[in-house]
């Protein structure tokens, strides 16, 4: 048995996907979503142990609060400051983040580009952009740009990144500013999320054609950002495959056995196309 921790977890496509993942794998797991509220994070950490779980996917707002409870952490995991992943390896549970890493390897495999030549300019300053910017440290990007509305907060993600790359700080009213010689655009924000479908994080004036626009949402399959950067004819990455990979990361800690990636994203997006949310 493995689960998902979260409030609200009641729209969730974790637990279809990884169903459909181990029937397609025929292995005997279960994946099931559990609505954990705040002061029941100790509890449902500890159940983990107690009833013989294999391990559990975090997701908002309790990525952070299961750390306490945890008895060792993956080194990017406790770089990024959050768990996704929880395995269960004999009684001793360990805390993963696939996040950043599942985006990466969606960036890569759907442009092809060379992390080593962008110039990154990121949208946001939360959780998510906390994964995608430490591993994008990691592959070694030339620089990083952070927008975001509290400029307080940019500087707190600035410096948890340290000083391997030139890392600057811009409020959304410098957006422009921050994008106009970046190579690579990434949406880290809910904006254009649905039902906000009509939405964008910045003004389209703000996209060129030579510019790689990328987006962590992935409901709808194609924000209004994207499709603005298509019709200009800039190359446009969603964020369903970043949701795909990390689910399959967690499924590869969990069982050990490479994940069916092309079933996981085909149920996905029947799902979606379904309307679901």
């Amino acid at each position: 048995m493995v689960g998902l921790f979260g409030r609200p977890v009641g729209h969730s496509l974790s637990p279809v996907m990884h169903n459909t993942a181990f029937e397609q794998k025929q292995l005997p797991f279960a994946y099931a979503a559990f609505e954990v509220n705040d002061d029941q994070i100790k509890e449902a950490v500890e159940a983990i142990r107690a009833l013989g779980m294999r391990g559990a996917n975090v997701t908002i707002p309790h990525k952070v609060a299961v750390i306490p409870y945890l008895d060792k952490i993956d080194p990017l995991a406790e770089r990024i400051g959050a768990v996704n992943t929880i395995v269960n390896e004999d009684g001793t549970l360990i805390g993963y983040n696939t996040d950043g890493t599942g985006y990466v390897r969606s960036l890569l495999e759907e442009t092809g580009i060379d992390l080593t030549e962008q110039t990154v300019t990121l949208l946001g300053a939360g959780g998510a952009a906390r994964a995608v910017a430490c591993t994008l440290v990691e592959r070694g990007v030339k620089e990083i740009r952070i927008v975001n509305r509290s400029l307080e907060r940019a500087e707190l993600l600035a410096m948890a990144l340290g000083s391997q790359i030139p890392i600057r700080v811009y409020s959304f009213a410098q957006a422009e500013l921050a994008i106009q010689d970046s190579t690579l655009l990434i949406n880290t924000t809910s904006i254009g999320m649905y039902p906000h479908i009509h939405e964008m994080p910045v003004d389209r004036k703000c996209l060129r054609p030579d510019l790689i626009v990328s987006d962590l949402i992935y409901n709808p399959l194609e924000t209004q950002l994207l499709q603005c950067a298509k019709e200009i004819g800039a190359t446009h990455h969603s964020g369903l495959g970043m949701f795909i990979n990390q689910g399959a990361l967690a499924y590869e800690l969990w069982t050990g056995e490479a994940a069916p990636t092309d079933k996981m994203r085909e149920i996905v997006l029947q799902h979606l196309q379904q309307g679901g949310n």
